[in-house]
């Protein structure tokens, strides 16, 4: 079998010269499209850049702003709640009312303390210490000394109390 002989045809020369500029053609198209794609692609590549660049810094401009508050707002805590806890009363087998009515008498006392500043409360806490002991409780006709375990200060002060037999 031997191959016909196309360059002796005029039609197959056209047709392989018309493949051969279309090739040519499409890919001078190909290029150019990608080209352009590419520099779009580029141009909003740098518009996110910027843009990105532009959030970040307002971003550390509002954590700024957010952190100054948040001292601002640290620094004039006031005491919202007190909570008072006798820790030994099981020892002494105190039942659950009398416990409670202890700590609401720890409370009762401490009440002038709310809306107070949380950082003029803790500046004084040796005083407060004190004036928590010196304190004397009679639950069921028996006198008890109260000796403070833990003091913790935030908007909620929460205070621990033993009992010390008198």
């Amino acid at each position: 079998m031997r191959v016909p002989p196309y360059h002796q045809k005029p039609g197959w020369q056209r047709f392989f010269a018309g493949v051969a500029i279309g090739c040519i053609i499409s890919w001078v198209i190909f290029l150019y499209m990608f080209g352009v794609q590419q520099e779009n692609q580029f141009e909003r590549m740098n518009a996110q850049q910027k843009l990105i660049g532009n959030l970040t810094d307002r971003n550390a401009i509002w954590e700024k702003d957010y952190q100054k508050l948040n001292e601002e707002v640290k620094k004039k805590l006031k005491i919202q709640e007190i909570e008072v806890t006798i820790l030994n009363g099981k020892t002494f087998k105190l039942d659950h009312l009398s416990i409670a009515e202890a700590e609401d008498a720890i409370h009762d006392d401490l009440a002038s303390l709310l809306t107070k500043d949380v950082e003029t409360i803790y500046n004084g806490r040796s005083l407060l210490k004190k004036s928590i002991e010196n304190k004397i409780v009679e639950i069921n006709k028996k006198r008890y000394k109260l000796e403070v375990a833990e003091i913790l200060f935030y908007t909620n002060m929460y205070i621990e109390v033993r009992l010390v037999r008198l």
